[in-house]
């Protein structure tokens, strides 16, 4: 795997690694910031923990992590990855993103699902990107139909979270058929 920075006049995304992920740490603290994943960054310890699971797994060659930086404020926002990568049947998941509190609403997040979506049709060729999301996590949900992904079920109580909950996800998808039309009228 050959994994390019990806960017555009808005955000950059790069590589993330145990190199970089420490610019993170202080937006990873904020509170609420991940309530609806199963994972934990809250510490230090945890983040670390959870970027080096990103960076085996990109060894592995089933994800692909980034760091999100914002370029209009000159500042590192959060982190987002190719995940569950399917090479053979080519199909992969965008998620694990999270994004400081101040760069929330501005835009950001859409621009970095753009060029994930660019890459993964255009560059990757792949058929299908999937997004799975909380049900509860109404402002995620509402921001993937947004972009045009169409909901294709709920996984009923899929999902173990940190506090012992066991959630339902959402599927959600955008076929490569689907992706000229999306990228004229959502971006």
């Amino acid at each position: 795997m050959t994994e390019k920075t990806l960017e555009n006049t808005y955000v950059k995304l790069t590589l993330l690694d145990l190199s970089n992920y420490k610019v993170l740490l202080k937006i990873a603290q904020e509170k609420d910031l991940i309530h609806y994943s199963p994972s934990d960054i809250s510490t230090p310890e945890s983040l670390k923990t959870y970027v080096q699971t990103a960076v085996d797994g990109y060894y592995q060659k089933n994800t692909i992590p980034y760091i999100i930086f914002d370029k209009r404020k000159e500042a590192y926002a959060g982190s987002t990855r190719f995940g569950l990568i399917n090479w053979k049947n080519k199909t992969l998941h965008i998620g694990w993103t999270w994004i400081g509190k101040d760069f929330q609403g501005t835009g950001l997040n859409k621009q970095v699902k753009f060029l994930m979506l660019q890459y993964a049709f255009e560059t990757m060729n792949f058929e299908k990107v999937e997004f799975r999301i909380d049900e509860r996590n109404t402002r995620s949900r509402k921001a993937v139909e947004k972009i045009g992904a169409t909901l294709e079920g709920i996984l009923r109580k899929d999902t173990l979270m940190k506090d012992g909950f066991r959630r339902n996800t959402c599927c959600y998808g955008i076929l490569k058929s689907e992706w000229e039309k999306i990228k004229k009228s959502c971006f």
